[in-house]
């Protein structure tokens, strides 16, 4: 029986068929109401997103915007991998970890 790959170990047209999958699918389970199996097929989505993306372009001190949670910012502490560490400036000041997909460029961060 052959294992499955990590998103890691997976090339960019396969990171790109695994997305419009799981993007099918959860399109359907939207569509049956299956609101649980919909938000793990989106966090899934978002997992295999950030590996399309270059976690250099990502620095630690600067803020970003929370992808699908309008007016949330995130300040980056620290990477790790595809993962920004750091916490939500309007949250409760614990830490987590959010895939890099997740985080939008605020303009003053743009060059």
């Amino acid at each position: 029986m052959q294992r499955e790959k990590r998103y890691s170990e997976l090339s960019e047209y396969e990171l790109k068929q695994e997305i419009a999958t799981l993007n099918e699918k959860a399109k359907k389970a939207e569509q049956m109401g299956m609101v649980n199996e919909f938000a793990v097929l989106e966090r899934k989505m978002a997992m295999a997103k950030a590996y399309l993306i270059n976690p250099d372009d990502f620095k630690p001190g600067e803020i970003y915007e929370v992808e699908g949670d309008n007016g949330s910012f995130f300040k980056i502490d620290y990477m790790n991998g595809v993962f920004a560490w750091g916490y939500r400036l309007n949250g409760d000041g614990r830490e987590e970890a959010l895939p890099i997909s997740l985080l939008k460029k605020l303009e003053q961060n743009q060059e």
